[in-house]
């Protein structure tokens, strides 16, 4: 896991030159890449302060989604005058200092974070899935098709696993059990998750399961065939990532 995410970072800081106009707008409404950047690199420190110090973590936790919010456009405001170079140097340090401390865990040890706790796996599991979803907004500012790769089982699995956090988060009542999800990875190798007697399906590629989930792209413009209502239900709303309900990206023909 540790491997996918260093090599994660490393396919997303490769993109990011000394020429790199930090300014430009990516896809995500109100986002430049400095700004996507600089969230990662503040993500990263605070991860790495969860793991390597969890009663400070804790302490400086803010208690509201408000606050959650003001911390990090906080991470956003302290470096958007940073050259790209500086930056690139900072967002090393940080990722470096969070492997760091990801090796020190032990595979039973519960992280603090803004829900519940959880183990290092699962917390590096969101961290590639961050820097993933990212990535993609920023290869599409520089107008560049990044290669999928099977590292997007992870995100895939992030992607499955919330499904009844998809509907809580949104005050709808969960349907009773999940999809069967069958996709196919970049390899050509299947990923498949849920029920075998599942009444509902979603097939398709893994990378425009990746796509919806992280809402990096709209249900409609995505490559997947679902049967059965709580699959219909699921992709309109689909969220990996904590936090309130996302707005998602327009379909194409809508824009």
């Amino acid at each position: 896991m540790i491997g996918d995410l260093a090599a994660e970072f490393n396919s997303l800081q490769a993109l990011i030159t000394s020429g790199t106009d930090l300014r430009q707008p990516t896809p995500a409404a109100g986002w430049d890449i400095g700004a996507s950047v600089s969230h990662l690199i503040g993500c990263d420190l605070v991860a790495k302060e969860a793991i390597a110090a969890p009663g400070e973590f804790q302490r400086a936790r803010p208690a509201t989604d408000d606050g959650l919010a003001e911390l990090l456009e906080s991470h956003i405001a302290t470096r958007q005058d940073l050259p790209v170079e500086q930056l690139r140097q900072e967002w090393a340090d940080a990722f470096a200092a969070l492997l760091r401390a990801f090796k020190s865990t032990r595979r039973d040890q519960k992280v603090p974070w803004f829900g519940p706790p959880m183990s290092p796996a699962t917390l590096a599991t969101a961290r590639l899935m961050e820097y993933w979803a990212h990535g993609q907004d920023v290869a599409e500012a520089l107008k560049i098709v990044p290669r999928p790769t099977d590292r997007i089982r992870h995100v895939c699995h992030l992607g499955f696993v919330t499904f009844e956090f998809c509907f809580a988060n949104r005050g709808l009542a969960v349907p009773a059990s999940p999809p069967r999800v069958e996709l196919r990875l970049p390899s050509g190798q299947p990923w498949v998750r849920g029920p075998e007697d599942a009444h509902a399906f979603v097939t398709g590629d893994a990378l425009d399961f990746a796509l919806v989930v992280t809402q990096r792209r709209h249900r409609l413009d995505a490559a997947l065939t679902c049967q059965g209502e709580a699959a219909e239900q699921w992709l309109a709303i689909a969220q990996c990532f904590a936090g309130p309900p996302g707005p998602g990206r327009q379909p194409s023909e809508a824009e």
